[in-house]
Formats: structure tokens, sequence, C-alpha cells
């Protein structure tokens, strides 16, 4: 393990594709530890990472993305700095997304954006899901091999998040051809300028000429002071959720129908009893978190699991070695289906920052893997393009902030069924 002490966990790529060995060893160390290269304080423990995910008043969102590699102008001074952060905060990339909003601000807009995903909106939209997946269905299972993410599940969560924010069907062609395979595939434009220029289009078109639809509902909605939000903030908020929300779910459907594809055992018990699919999302979510990392900015001096963390230090929370600390979960490198705690992974992250599209990531991970085991008799890992059984090779996205899939080939034996769209 000696070789993990000079690993650059943020540039290295062998750990980027396969990273468990090194948490395993920073776990070892201390559940917080301090990388030398810079200074970061990684977070691998379940109980460390949901004290700091459980204390918003200490630990800045502001470095979300921004980490220790983008300085403010200004130096840190003393054990607090809770006033350089709240001055110069707008110097950070990223700065005016809701993930690395603070309260009172992220309180406001994270308010306005639940407007948008009611439980009733989330069952229109759930409803909508179960048509999609049929007529994507119906386009891919007489070829009997797909590759999954491009030809299944980024169209499919693309289109079920434009549902969800009213995007007009009109428009649905052109989301597709700018967005398809938003984080991690080949662009030359910006997609999420794309996503603000079309949202903030739709809101002010709707307060000008409200009409009885959801992007009326987001455009008229009203901070919860009763305050009118302009036009560009909501566009942001829906931009954000639009991004987040298909980029998540592209990688818990890729990772799920993987197991699905190399475990012939678990794919026969979740066949034989849909009951177990939601655990099974779970348990996916434990083993295999979208979500890589996540950095935090210590305010002010403050220690953690016995560690002192200076004011302005980087933290970084990783839910993927948190969702395998043994202290937390009994045989972590075990995927067990019938896990009673697997719930509590932190896949989604936690506390007030939490994916705020993990309830739709989780409905339309029910809704696949319900009609993919309805349409089909057999799920397989394509040999051709990944290898046999026991020596598998997958190629992983080249990010730290992000675990998930570049391409998932898989065949399958069509099981030939009247289906009712």
């Amino acid at each position: 393990m000696a070789e993990f002490e000079t690993v650059n966990f943020f540039k290295d790529r062998a750990i980027q594709d396969d990273p468990f060995a090194y948490y395993d060893w920073l776990r070892s160390q201390h559940p917080v530890w301090q990388e030398p290269k810079y200074g970061v304080y990684m977070v691998t423990g379940h109980e460390e990472a949901m004290a700091v995910y459980n204390d918003a008043t200490t630990y800045s969102s502001c470095n979300t993305i921004a980490g220790p590699f983008v300085k403010f102008s200004v130096p840190f001074e003393g054990d607090d700095v809770s006033d350089v952060i709240d001055e110069h905060r707008h110097e950070l990339p990223f700065s005016d997304q809701l993930p690395s909003f603070d309260p009172p601000m992220h309180t406001a807009h994270r308010g306005l954006l639940m407007r948008l995903i009611t439980p009733k909106r989330l069952s229109e939209n759930e409803e909508f899901m179960w048509r999609l997946c049929d007529r994507q269905l119906d386009d891919l299972l007489d070829k009997g091999q797909c590759e999954f993410i491009s030809e299944f599940a980024s169209p499919f969560t693309l289109l079920v998040i434009a549902d969800l924010e009213g995007v007009p069907e009109s428009d649905h062609g052109a989301f597709k051809s700018r967005l398809t395979n938003l984080i991690g595939g080949p662009t030359s434009h910006n997609p999420l300028e794309f996503l603000y220029d079309q949202f903030t289009q739709y809101v002010e078109d709707r307060r000008k000429n409200p009409r009885g639809d959801v992007l009326t509902g987001l455009a008229t909605a009203t901070y919860p002071d009763g305050s009118t939000p302009e036009a560009k903030d909501v566009a942001l908020i829906a931009a954000n959720l639009f991004a987040a929300g298909q980029e998540t779910t592209v990688r818990l459907l890729s990772f799920a129908l993987q197991m699905l594809g190399d475990r012939p055992d678990l794919q026969k018990r979740v066949r034989d009893d849909r009951s177990l699919i939601p655990n099974f999302i779970e348990e996916t979510l434990r083993i295999e978190s979208p979500l890589r990392g996540q950095f935090r900015m210590a305010r002010r001096r403050t220690t953690l699991a016995g560690v002192d963390i200076p004011a302005g230090a980087s933290v970084l929370l990783l839910p993927g070695a948190a969702n395998r600390d043994p202290r937390f979960f009994e045989n972590p490198y075990d995927f067990d289906i019938d896990r009673a705690n697997a719930r509590k992974h932190l896949g989604f992250g936690f506390g007030i920052h939490t994916c705020a599209g993990a309830p739709l990531a989780r409905a339309e991970g029910r809704v696949t893997i319900n009609r993919l085991l309805d349409r089909t008799s057999d799920i397989r890992i394509s040999e051709a393009a990944h290898g046999p059984a026991g020596d598998r090779q997958y190629e992983y996205l080249p990010t730290y902030l992000f675990r998930g899939l570049t391409n998932l080939h898989v065949e399958f034996t069509p099981r030939h069924e009247a289906v009712n769209v």
C-alpha cells in the first residue's frame, strides 16, 4: 500500500477507474485524512461525512466544484474566514448555481426549486416515463443488442426531465441534439449556457403570456417570503435541475443494468420478485455512487473526528468511500439486495444539498428495470465489447467529481408482447 502515499487522487486515472483500494487505505490512515499534494482533508468515513453534511453553518458549499484549485483574491487570515467567503464567493466557478449556495440564500432558492418537484408533478411525470420507456424499447429490442447509455439511458433521462420541467414537445428535438451525454460527452458548446438561454426565454414568455402549464407555474413561483425572483435566477435553478437530474440518473441506470448483466443469479431474483427492485436500486447507489466527491470549505477553525481543520481549508466528502465504510455497512463490498440499511447510502449526498432529483432518479430506475425485465427474458453483458465474465473491461468517466461508465454494451433476448402505450 506504500504506493498510495504518493497518489494524486485528482489526476491519477488508475485511481479514478478503480478507487476502492485507495479509499480503504485512506480510511486505514484515518476517516479524515489530509492528503499532501493540495492539503485537502479527505473524508472517507460515513459518520464523519454525515457530520459535515449536517453542519452547513461550519462548512460552506462555496467551493463545491472549485475545491483548492481556485483561490480567492484575498488571503485567509485568522480562525474565522466567513466574511471573506461571503464577500468573495462570486470569484469561484459555479458560484451562481444552487449547489454552491449557503443559507439563507440556499433556503430561498431551494424552496423555489421544490415548487417544481411536487408529489403531484412527480406522479404525472412517472406516467410519462412508462409510456416513454416502452417507446424507446420498441426501437431497441428487435436488434437484440445496444449501447445502453447512448441509445437508451441518455435520451430517456433527458426527455423525462424535459417533461418534468414542462419543456414543449416541439423543443424536445433541439434539447436532444444539444444535450444528450450532457456531462462527459464531446461537445463544442457550453450545454449549461444553452439551458440558461432556453429557460430564460420560457420564463420571460410565460410571465407575459401565462398558460396553464408547468413552465407558467415555474415562471410565476415566488420565494418563501413572497418576493418574485429575477427571470435569470429561475432559469439557473431549472437548468441546474435539468443537468443534474439527467446525469445522475444516466449513471444509476447504467450501473443497475451492469449489475443485472454481470450477475445472472441476481437478475433471476429480481425477475422473480419485483418487490426487490427498490432496494436493488438503493444497493446499486451504495455500491457504485454516481456522486464521487463534493468539496466544502471550513468557515472557521474546527475539529472533525479529532482532526484539526483550519479556517479556509478544503474538505472533500467521498460518498463512494463512505458507502463502503465497514463500521456502518456490514460486508460493504458485497452487493446485498436484502441489505436493511441500503437506503442510508450517501449516493445523493445528504443534508440541505441532497440531490433534488433523487426521487426522480429512483422512479426512473424503477420504471426502466421493470419494463426491461417485462420485455426481455435475458439481459447479458456483451463479451465482444467488455470481455468474458470474470474478466470484464469497463471504461469510466475521467473525473474525480462523478463516477460513471462511458459505455455499456448489452445483449438481450426480447419477449414479444402487446404493449399499451
